[in-house]
């Protein structure tokens, strides 16, 4: 007599498998999202010879094909020298940014230097992509299909064996195991027939994907973890400026940035970010040049502060671009080590230009920044301001200080503070602060 096959019920918001009905899944608190699904029995365990080899590694050969240049340097920057035969990419941004028109460019120039490409839209029509492509210039070559059904997509992946497959977006794929598109358990599954298939026909696919209103990647975290590269696109839709990073990649630094302007035509590229964020920069009371290094390149920001009474018992202390714990550190520092009061102040700190800085050398230009909006002075003579500064008020050396310098001679800089260890630039008046109390002497020289 044949066993009964046996059911099994699956979240469609988590994925969780549950042999029994419930009204509430118990992970993550959905009702009625339990979805019943048919499955076999297990069967008997068979006995298997062991044919599986572990060559050496200096056995096993590269791909001869290398890294296969996306047409846009500025990704390619980021990739840590262009797309690696095989990979899984995942790139997140908030709607409008310009991910599709970001992908649909570099599928254009990897066509015209004669490789086979894909693109798998399922929110948008095989119309609908036309139109922009052709706003774009980039129809000729790119092979798409609109379809939601990951065996389909897989299937076709295989048939044709394209280099380079985008899916636009991954939380629209669904397969035959049940549940809604854009689940967890449906993105999970989606991802990881993806990624069998490109490290076995040697496809790089990359996955477009939602974002949360946190700015987190949408879906669950196993897949930042499946992927071999995450690219984040940041910017504001209302502004012409994106930056593209590598919050994760196997195959090379998640230190670069890649800035683009978004315009008519698409995305171009930004030769001289410096020029771009710098350009605008207008000396004045709460306004500080800080040379930050992003990844191997070096860029010029304008750090911007305001201080304003404070009409609640807790004033706030808002950052946009830069962590807002570390700027509650920083005038702590201040009001502690230089006797700047700002216990009854309002402080709020913007990197212009929409950049994000995590480096610890933006102390220094952050704390000038704030200590001009408060006296109502500006920096003069105009200086370039970088240091990382610790709790007891004294300066610590960064990392590449001469290549700072150099970035900020190139716009026309003159002066520069900065902490011990600087080496010194011809033509460049440097002012070596040990401690912010004297760094803070040395911007503001009228002051003395």
């Amino acid at each position: 007599m044949a066993r009964a096959a046996l059911t099994t019920y699956i979240c469609s918001g988590c994925g969780r498998e549950s042999s029994r009905w419930m009204g509430r899944c118990p992970d993550c608190g959905e009702w009625n999202s339990l979805v019943e699904r048919a499955g076999r029995p297990s069967p008997r365990p068979v006995a298997r010879a062991v044919t599986a080899e572990a060559p050496l590694l200096e056995a096993v050969e590269l791909a001869a094909a290398g890294r296969i240049g996306s047409g846009l340097d500025e990704l390619d920057r980021v990739l840590g020298g262009g797309i690696v035969p095989g990979s899984l990419i995942l790139i997140g941004g908030e709607p409008g940014v310009g991910k599709s028109s970001l992908l649909l460019q570099s599928l254009h120039a990897i066509a015209a230097g004669g490789r086979g490409v894909l693109l798998v839209s399922g929110e948008e029509s095989p119309a609908q992509v036309r139109l922009r492509a052709e706003r774009l210039g980039a129809v000729a070559g790119v092979r798409m299909m609109a379809e939601t059904d990951i065996e389909v997509v897989c299937d076709t992946i295989q048939a044709t064996g394209p280099a380079v497959c985008v899916i636009d977006s991954i939380q629209t794929m669904h397969g035959a195991e049940g549940g809604t598109a854009g689940s967890v358990g449906q993105v999970r599954e989606a991802a990881s027939r993806l990624l069998r298939v490109a490290k076995t026909t040697g496809t790089a696919v990359i996955l477009v994907g939602h974002v949360t209103k946190e700015g987190a990647v949408a879906g669950p975290r196993v897949l930042e973890h499946l992927v071999d590269c995450v690219l984040q696109f940041e910017g504001d839709r209302y502004r012409f400026l994106r930056i593209l990073r590598a919050v994760k990649n196997r195959f090379g630094s998640t230190n670069e940035i890649g800035v683009f302007e978004m315009t008519d035509a698409g995305l171009v590229a930004v030769r001289d970010p410096s020029a771009m964020f710098a350009a605008a920069a207008e000396p004045g009371p709460g306004s500080v040049l800080l040379p930050a290094i992003e990844g191997t390149r070096p860029i010029l920001l304008e750090i911007q502060a305001l201080v304003a009474p404070s009409d609640l018992a807790m004033p706030r202390r808002a950052a946009t671009g830069f962590d807002r714990n570390r700027l509650s550190m920083l005038t702590a520092v201040l009001g502690r080590h230089t006797g700047v009061a700002l216990g009854t102040s309002d402080v709020f700190v913007n990197v212009a230009g929409g950049v994000r800085v995590d480096e610890p050398a933006a102390d220094l230009a952050v704390a000038v920044a704030i200590v001009s909006a408060h006296r109502g002075r500006p920096v003069e003579p105009v200086a370039a301001c970088f240091g990382e500064i610790g709790l007891t008020g004294r300066l610590r050396p960064v990392s590449q200080a001469g290549r700072r310098l150099d970035e900020a001679a190139k716009l026309g800089i003159g002066r520069a503070v900065a902490p011990p260890g600087t080496p010194v630039r011809a033509g460049m008046e440097l002012a070596v602060a040990d401690t912010l109390e004297t760094a803070l002497a040395a911007a503001f020289p009228a002051d003395r």
